[in-house]
This record gives C-alpha cells, sequence and structure tokens, in this order.
C-alpha cells in the first residue's frame, strides 16, 4: 500500500515511533510522513516467511506531521503528531480498517501553536496518559472519561520524554531545558528537579545539556542525552554509572541484567549495570530512534529497532539482527 512513495520518499524516510499490539502478534510503527505501517509478526517470523512477509499489511496516513510516539493500550493504539493525539482500535486495524476511536488535542495556551508531542505513557495508577511536548508542559489525560484533568508546569523548554514511577506514584520528564523532573502524580506538584549538566561525571558541555531518553525501573533511573547516559538511584539522587557512550542517546531499556540503548551511531548498545559497555550490534539505519522488546508474546519475542531507513531491524537473538522488515 506504500507503492506510492517514490524512491526520494524511501530514502529520506525516518522512523521514530514503534508499538506492538496487545496480543503481541503485530508491530505498528509511524514515520516522518505521518504513515502508520502494520506489520505481522507471526508472518515475518514464520518458517515459511517471503520477502512480502516483511512489508506491512496496512499503511495508512495518522497525522499531518510525523508520527513522534505510538503506544499500546489493551485494545487501542495511541498514537502522537503535531499537536494531537488519536486512538485507534487493534481489531479494527487488523481488520483493515482505519478510522481513529477519537482524537484529542490538549488545551495549549495559544490558539496559534501547534507544538509536537514527543513522549506519552500510560499512568496505571489512575488510567490516565501522560503527555509530554513542544508547550514545555505535562498534559494528563484521563483516559475513563476522555478529558485533560491537569497540566505540569516546571520546564523551561521542550518535553522529550515521560516516564512513570508506578509504586511511588510519580512521574518523571526530561526536557531540552536539561533538566529531569519528579512529579507526585497525586499533587500534581514537583517533588525534585536534577539538572544533569551540572554533575561533572555525566557532563558533556560540547553536545548540549538537553535530556532525549529517559526510563525508569522502581528505584533507578536511566537518562541521557547531550549528557551522557547515566543510571541513576533515585533514593539518593546519585548518580550511579555513567555509560561510555558517543554522541545522544535516544531510547534505552532494562532488560534482565543489561541495558539496551540507541542513539546516534548504527548499533543498539549492551550495557552492563555498573558502566560498561557488554557489545554493540550492528544495525541497518545510520542514526536510531526507537527499541522495542516485544514482552506481550512469548513466541514472537523479538527487540525491533528503526531510525533513519525505511527498514525496521528485527532480532530474534539479541546478539545479532535476523532481517528488516520494511515500510
Amino acid at each position: 500500500m506504500s507503492s506510492r512513495m517514490g524512491p526520494v520518499e524511501l530514502l529520506h524516510m525516518t522512523v521514530f515511533s514503534q508499538s506492538f499490539s496487545p496480543c503481541g502478534r503485530y508491530l505498528a510503527a509511524g514515520n516522518n510522513y505521518g504513515e502508520i505501517a502494520l506489520f505481522s509478526l507471526s508472518a515475518a517470523l514464520s518458517p515459511e516467511a517471503t520477502r512480502l512477509s516483511q512489508k506491512p499489511v496496512l499503511t495508512f496516513t495518522a497525522h499531518e506531521g510525523p508520527v513522534f510516539c505510538l503506544l499500546s493500550t489493551d485494545c487501542q493504539l495511541l498514537s502522537a503528531g503535531n499537536g494531537e493525539v488519536s486512538a485507534w482500535s487493534w481489531a479494527e486495524l487488523i481488520k483493515k480498517n482505519v478510522k481513529p476511536v477519537w482524537t484529542k488535542r490538549p488545551n495549549y495556551k495559544s490558539s496559534l501553536e501547534i507544538p509536537e508531542i514527543n513522549a506519552m505513557i500510560i499512568n496505571p495508577r489512575d488510567n490516565s496518559l501522560v503527555i509530554g511536548g513542544g508547550d514545555n508542559n505535562i498534559h494528563i489525560l484521563d483516559l475513563e472519561n476522555g478529558v485533560f484533568k491537569a497540566v505540569l508546569q516546571g520546564h523551561s523548554d521542550y518535553v522529550h520524554c515521560v516516564s512513570v514511577r508506578e509504586r511511588e506514584a510519580e512521574i518523571l520528564s526530561g526536557g531540552e531545558d536539561g533538566a529531569v523532573r519528579m512529579w507526585d502524580s497525586r499533587t500534581n506538584q514537583c517533588v525534585h528537579c536534577i539538572e544533569l549538566y551540572k554533575y561533572e561525571s555525566c557532563a558533556r558541555p560540547q553536545y548540549g545539556k538537553w535530556i532525549s531518553c529517559l526510563t525508569t525501573d522502581s528505584d533507578w533511573m536511566l537518562c541521557g542525552g547531550g549528557p551522557s547516559l547515566s543510571l541513576w538511584h533515585l533514593r539518593s539522587l546519585s548518580p550511579t554509572s555513567v555509560f561510555p557512550l558517543k554522541g545522544s542517546q535516544r531510547q534505552a531499556t532494562f532488560h534482565q541484567d543489561l541495558i539496551l540503548t540507541v542513539g546516534e551511531g548504527p548499533y543498539v548498545s549492551h550495557c552492563l549495570l555498573g558502566g560498561d559497555v557488554k557489545a554493540q550490534i550492528p544495525c541497518t539505519p545510520q542514526s536510531l530512534n526507537t527499541l522495542q522488546l516485544n514482552t506481550n508474546s512469548t513466541e514472537h519475542r523479538v527487540l525491533t529497532v528503526g531510525g533513519t531507513s525505511n527498514r525496521i531491524d528485527v532480532f530474534t537473538n539479541l546478539s545479532y539482527r535476523a532481517f528488516s522488515l520494511s515500510f
């Protein structure tokens, strides 16, 4: 369905976001042209797979600008682009019915600005959607009744990433201003602010101070961007490991006793919690934006990564790329 794309568009494609279906059999990916492609993992991973099995089963235009983030709930795929979030039914998409269930815009201060939405995460505590974006604010959408119920204000520049610490009822956000803010999700007040670029062990003034990736695992936080990717203990609010990776990291995740991370450079880095880089596994795109582990299905347990290419690399084993899906 994306045959209307010429070679120039394919050459300049960037994949910004990915999300696995709740059943784990499909992968959705969003690109810089506002398109979402749906891939069948069961077809691509089957022993009878052909080149065709690595192409989308469905491609559709979801937003006018790039699809910066994708996120799945129990039955919906949420997508965000410039200024708006749309929800699509997974059951309908699998039947190739493309119609948003709803589209919502946060309450922006000015009707003229259309800030990009850079990050979304579900807060399971109150079934709300936490949205971070270009208006420097974090907007909270109550998914039960579809209304925006709060705005967290404090960042002085773009919000790039958000994460949730469920047990502590905290929301974490990282921005262009170099700050990681920790918010109490019950009161919507900022309880801590960590400025990474002020810590000598993490600072890399030559890259800038912005925070481009952030993830949490109970008492631990991984974050980086201009400053080096670092592991923080959130009770003591101090960095325990700093990873000697080049360039800025755009997405990182905890996986068993490893940290997997992608950013500038054509590889997935495997880091040990103590700070060592154990391996760097080559990828197709020259620069990477997104990595996702499919934990929704044991049968289709894969790692997928995307970036400055129309190809999404699939790893069935963390040590090498098995094949690529392509728009």
